[in-house]
């Protein structure tokens, strides 16, 4: 993979509000345990915090507490096995070994068992601290408050990132609606192929807003200033559920068109539909901010709607074109779902065929 100067700048533009919230951690963390309670070297309180708050899209404190806990757990179980059984090459085998296995039982997670195992490495290599092995403990118990902390009182705009990783969805939909016209009305299969090589790899982009979502509606429940938006993220919730649903469907509307297209035959009528509901999921992007939007969006699905009827275009006996038309359908139903209609509700508007 060739490296490019925009996609890290790109990175960078991303990375500056996790860099400063876990700069804030770190900072308190060890400023808790170094000036408060006067350890010499608080290094555990640090990485706790840091690992715990890392620069992951999940920043949900459910996970940030269980990679504290993990963590916490490690330094622990090799605190313990010091005081027994004193340090050398055995006892580190063996704490290794078991805060391994003591991990995951914790937790499926693999990253939950690895980042035991660091912690409680570094417990049985570095020289025990004045004022008894469980300062170490203490340490990381420190980082991982801290953690959530920061976490709650100073977040990561996880709206901000949630509404761009919505765009980024939207935008796809919309620019492979725009294809799948363009392709249609001129019979451009070269355009149809682009269209499904990017469908075929469209999913992380529902996986990332969803990520991003549930880390924003986690935050609310803790951060004084998300709490006021918990409605709406969950509104956009309801959202992205259904264009989770309108996105699957678009993948199989485009092998469909990729599929009648190999005869070389033009559907205006189709390219035309394409652009109406490319209008249509315009407005239910814009309604991410606009409420307005969403029955502007709904108004005009309800018409596209009632266009998909294979009869109403004399295609009902040519199962190639009519199959694509009806997969609309279901598409229309997950878009109106979108823009806050109920799935019976949006049926019923379906023509009968």
């Amino acid at each position: 993979m060739r490296w490019s100067p925009k996609d890290s700048l790109g990175r960078v533009v991303d990375s500056l509000a996790p860099a400063v919230q876990i700069t804030i951690g770190a900072l308190l963390a060890y400023s808790v345990a170094f000036y408060a309670l006067g350890h010499v070297n608080p290094l555990l309180a640090v990485t706790v915090c840091i690992t715990s708050l890392g620069f992951s899209r999940d920043a949900r404190p459910r996970r940030i507490l269980q990679t504290a806990i993990g963590m916490v757990v490690g330094i622990a179980i090799s605190e313990i096995a010091l005081i027994y059984f004193g340090s050398g090459i055995i006892q580190i085998a063996l704490v290794l070994l078991l805060v391994l296995i003591a991990a995951r039982f914790i937790s499926a997670s693999s990253a939950f068992a690895v980042t035991a195992a660091i912690q409680a490495m570094l417990v049985q290599i570095l020289p025990e601290p004045d004022g008894g092995v469980f300062l170490r403990t203490l340490d990381g118990l420190i980082g991982g408050v801290m953690a959530l902390l920061v976490t709650a009182l100073i977040p990561r705009d996880p709206r901000g990132i949630a509404r761009s990783d919505a765009n980024k969805l939207f935008d796809f939909f919309t620019e492979t609606l725009q294809s799948l016209r363009l392709a249609l009305r001129d019979a451009n299969k070269s355009l149809s192929n682009q269209a499904l090589k990017n469908a075929r790899a469209s999913q992380p982009l529902i996986d990332n807003w969803r990520m991003s979502l549930d880390s924003a509606l986690s935050i609310s429940r803790i951060s004084p200033f998300l709490m006021k938006h918990k409605s709406e993220l969950r509104k956009q919730r309801g959202l992205m559920r259904a264009m989770d649903l309108a996105t699957r469907n678009l993948r199989v509307i485009v092998r469909r068109v990729n599929f009648l297209l190999k005869d070389d035959v033009a559907r205006p009528y189709l390219a035309d539909l394409c652009e109406q509901i490319a209008e249509a999921v315009t407005n239910i992007q814009e309604g991410l901010s606009e409420h307005e939007e969403l029955e502007l969006a709904r108004e005009q699905l309800l018409e596209i709607i009632k266009q998909l009827d294979p009869k109403k275009f004399g295609i009902a006996d040519q199962i190639r074109e009519a199959s694509v038309l009806l997969l609309l359908r279901p598409l229309l139903v997950d878009l109106l779902c979108a823009t806050g209609m109920t799935e019976d509700a949006a049926r019923a508007e379906l023509p009968e065929v």
